[in-house]
């Protein structure tokens, strides 16, 4: 729990009523990031109060809260005011933030789409480059695959892209490919499998387009260089 000096305010405000409590700066954006999980409000707050005027110390009333929140209870009106009302970050949170929310975001096109005229998928600068023409702005607070929606929409006038899956067959030696199966299926879904008279195991696989690359030198790497791959088309 944060010292009440080193805690800043969350508010909000509906129907003519303010609520606000006081937070840990961190823990609070944490909190309200749909990405990360297991934040117990109790931790968030420097105190269990709710407020009209935090910097009073004004008190709100249980009427305003349960007209508002239907619940005087003030961990769950807490959590309200923190997911639906304003956080006072300080501008280098916000920087961080939305800095991190960008990589993911990134990361996550990079992993799952592919230039639609060659099949390849494209480098995160092509990506990163495209965003920062088209002027996408990221919003710390909304999710990951919320904002990959917008950012596909706003990149295409730039660049050729699309999410899409592909197949690769797969031919591994039969000696390491029953160590090879976990590693494949972090990748995607292995459609069909079947051991050939020589031992050797092969199999189709489906992946997002932007991991051919990985899973390619993966299976080099698992089989010694001893492995194949395909693109199925």
């Amino acid at each position: 729990m944060v010292n009440v000096d080193e805690a800043i305010i969350a508010r909000l405000e509906s129907h003519g009523e303010k609520f606000e409590i006081l937070v840990d700066p961190d823990l609070a954006a944490d909190f309200k990031n749909p990405e990360k999980e297991g934040i117990a409000i109790e931790d968030v707050l420097a105190v269990e109060d709710i407020f009209k005027d935090s910097k009073k110390g004004d008190m709100a009333s249980e009427e305003s809260m349960n007209k508002i929140f239907e619940t005087t209870d003030p961990l769950e009106v807490a959590a309200i005011i923190i997911n639906k009302g304003n956080i006072q970050l300080t501008a280098q949170q916000k920087r961080d933030m939305q800095e991190e929310k960008r990589r993911m975001v990134i990361n996550k096109i990079v992993r799952e789409s592919i230039n639609p005229q060659t099949g390849l998928p494209h480098p995160a600068k092509r990506i990163e480059n495209a965003m920062e023409e088209t002027k996408v702005k990221i919003d710390p607070f909304k999710s990951v695959d919320e904002q990959v929606k917008a950012t596909l929409k706003a990149i295409k006038v730039k660049i050729p892209i699309r999410f899409e899956k592909v197949k690769i067959a797969v031919r591994l030696p039969g000696t390491i490919a029953g160590n090879a199966f976990s590693h494949i299926s972090k990748f995607g879904t292995i459609i069909n499998e079947e051991w050939q008279q020589d031992g050797s195991w092969i199999a189709v696989v489906e992946i997002p387009g932007g991991l051919q690359d990985d899973f390619n030198h993966k299976i080099a790497e698992l089989s010694g260089g001893e492995g194949e791959t395909k693109l199925i088309k």
